[in-house]
Order: structure tokens, then sequence, then C-alpha cells
């Protein structure tokens, strides 16, 4: 785990001695800022929202071929791919509602495998402005994933949509049970970060 840490940048300055190496990602979340509401987790949005679970095969097979077709998740062997999709969980939601809202702090990240999202900043005035729409294979969530900071946008579903979840603690047990390809997840969200500030020189659309 410790030469996993370093690969992915996250040496022993990013985690306290008395933390367990296994919830790295999810104990994270306790060293935040203090968040303006409790952390989110998926399954009480999923509750919410009324995300109906689907049986695995049949999306874990399209995450696969979805990133398979992905550049910037090309670092990622089909090993790889198998032991990620073992990490994440499959949802059905219906349309009009709100897989993340903005600035919640929210344990998980969402891949969209059918369906629209649409991706919206809420102006101090209260409308809400259209950034992007989200389609199959693009990932939503990754940077509060990452550094457990507030979500920068809402995204809503604009039609029945079949999402990949990975939470937290998912991405924990992944660094523990598969630390390669965990740390080259890690670097391919990275990298897909980093690609679209570079591009819009503003913070990032769907990162949230």
């Amino acid at each position: 785990m410790k030469n996993v840490l370093q690969l992915l940048g996250l040496g022993k300055a990013a985690r306290r001695d008395d933390q367990p190496e296994s919830q790295f990602f999810t104990t994270g979340f306790h060293d935040a800022e203090v968040p303006a509401q409790p952390t989110l987790h998926w399954v009480d949005r999923a509750q919410a929202i009324g995300a109906r679970k689907l049986a695995r095969p049949a999306p874990a097979r399209r995450l696969k071929d979805l990133w398979a077709r992905d550049r910037y998740m090309a670092g990622l062997s089909p090993e790889d791919l198998e032991a990620c999709a073992r990490h994440f969980d499959f949802f059905s939601v219906d349309a009009d509602r709100d897989v993340i809202r903005q600035d919640e702090y929210g344990a998980f990240m969402l891949v969209v495998l059918h369906g629209t999202i649409a991706v919206d900043r809420q102006q101090p005035w209260g409308d809400r402005l259209r950034l992007t729409e989200a389609r199959a294979g693009s990932v939503l969530g990754e940077m509060s994933l990452l550094d457990c900071g507030p979500r920068w946008s809402y995204c809503t579903s604009v039609t029945g949509c079949e999402l990949a979840v990975l939470e937290a603690s998912g991405l924990d047990t992944m660094i523990e049970r598969n630390p390669a390809s965990a740390a080259r997840l890690v670097g391919s969200l990275a990298r897909r970060l980093s690609l679209r500030l570079r591009k819009l020189g503003t913070p990032t659309l769907h990162g949230t």
C-alpha cells in the first residue's frame, strides 16, 4: 500500500499514521474542511431518488467496453478494467433526478452507461446555468472523490439512465486488493481532470 500511495503522489504526508491503510479515501473526507453539510453516501442518494440496483453482468460489461474505448482511460489494461468493474455497483435512475447536488460533500463518483445527465451550475440569484450534458462514458464526481471537496454543480438525469457507482469505500477496497490496478485508475482519473482543466482554463464542468 505504501508503494501505491507513493506512486499516486499520496505519500505519508497525505495521511495520518493512525489511519488504516485500506481506508485512505474514506477517511480523507474526515480531514477535509468542515463541510457545510454531512458527507453524502450513494446509498442515501439512491434511496432518495428511487434508484434501482441492476444485476451486475450486463452493466459491468458496458463499463469495461466504454472505458476500453476512452482515450482518458487508455492506461488501464483489460485486467485493470476487470478489477475496476468488480468494485462498482450499478443502478438505473428515472428522468429528472439529482444524482449529484452542488456544494454537497459526496463520497462517490458515477459513470454514465446509458442516458443523458444535465450538468448545471446554480447561480447566486438562484437560476441554474446549463454547462454541459453528460452521456455514455462520462465520469461525474471524480474530483470530490479524489480531493474530498464540495461538488461543483448539479447533475440531473434528463432521461432514464444507467449508472456505474464507485464509493470511496469501494476505491479503498480496490487499493487493498488490487493496488496496481487502483493506482492506474486513480492516475487515469487525475489525468482526465488535468486535461479537462487545461482545456477549459476554468473549474471543471462535470468533474464535480
